[in-house]
């Protein structure tokens, strides 16, 4: 049996390697290619992830990864998605931004994919919903229609949490979120006043001119046009972060406190 499980994650490193995929979220694309230690680290994590939410009884949970340093922010984790339980394993749906562009896409991976990235921290982290809200998050996973009825392609990384200009991926999910709570809620502009209804707050970003300028021209990924003058002149970037988003499901009573695997 151990020499089975060992051909098969040797085969998992070299498909990883032969198959890396081109789209990120969290983190700008970079040429580097990952390594037989960057994917075995990503599939050990994703192992021990799975073993933590068979355990838990959870059928779905608000997953994130850190994909790079962001703690002069004062945030730890630069991504999330939606991981659910199927018969076949646990799936992670997400938004992830194509490199190189300023578009982004909805994928299904599973838990060895969403880890595959080349990580700043191998860490996991996620809170598990109270269960009224895992039943209409699951019957809405399970309806693509429901589930991608508010993606947005126009993808900027620190895209305005107010704004329809463009979305990123945690902006994603937190509007989705709303979809599946509030019957109602079929747009982008009905999810957002919901989500200010319920009291969540975005991160807002201390980001000054010349890091503002950098950032632009330098990647196609990254925009400033949809925050209000008066907030980015002001040098106040508000945008939806993995820590806004656990602090706000805890605060408003619809999940747990979150959960950490190191």
């Amino acid at each position: 049996m151990k020499a089975l499980l060992a051909t098969l994650n040797a085969l998992a490193v070299a498909a990883a390697l032969a198959t890396a995929p081109a789209a990120h979220a969290g983190r700008n694309c970079e040429a580097a290619k990952p390594t037989v230690q960057t994917i075995t680290r990503g599939l050990t994590l994703a192992e021990r992830t799975l073993h933590a939410l068979d355990a838990s009884g959870a059928q779905v949970v608000v997953l994130a990864r850190a994909g790079q340093d962001l703690g002069k922010y004062g945030v730890r984790y630069s991504h999330l998605g939606f991981a659910y339980r199927t018969p076949d394993g646990w799936r992670v749906l997400h938004k992830l931004n194509q490199c190189g562009t300023a578009d982004g896409a909805l994928y299904r991976q599973g838990l060895g994919e969403f880890f595959l990235d080349e990580l700043w921290r191998y860490e996991a982290a996620w809170v598990v919903p109270q269960p009224e809200v895992q039943a209409r998050l699951m019957a809405l996973l399970r309806d693509g229609r429901r589930a991608t009825s508010l993606h947005h392609r126009p993808y900027s990384m620190v895209s305005y949490a107010w704004g329809r200009q463009y979305q990123q991926s945690n902006q994603w999910a937190i509007e989705t979120l709303a979809a599946a709570m509030e019957p109602g809620v079929q747009t982008r502009d009905a999810a957002q006043a919901w989500l200010m209804f319920k009291g969540y707050r975005p991160t807002t970003l201390k980001l000054g001119p010349l890091t503002r300028l950098g950032g632009r021209v330098g990647s196609a990924n990254v925009a400033f046009d949809d925050h209000p003058s008066e907030k980015r002149f002001s040098d106040r970037i508000e945008t939806v972060t993995v820590d806004s988003v656990f602090d706000w499901l805890q605060r408003a009573g619809l999940g747990g406190a979150p959960v950490t695997l190191q």
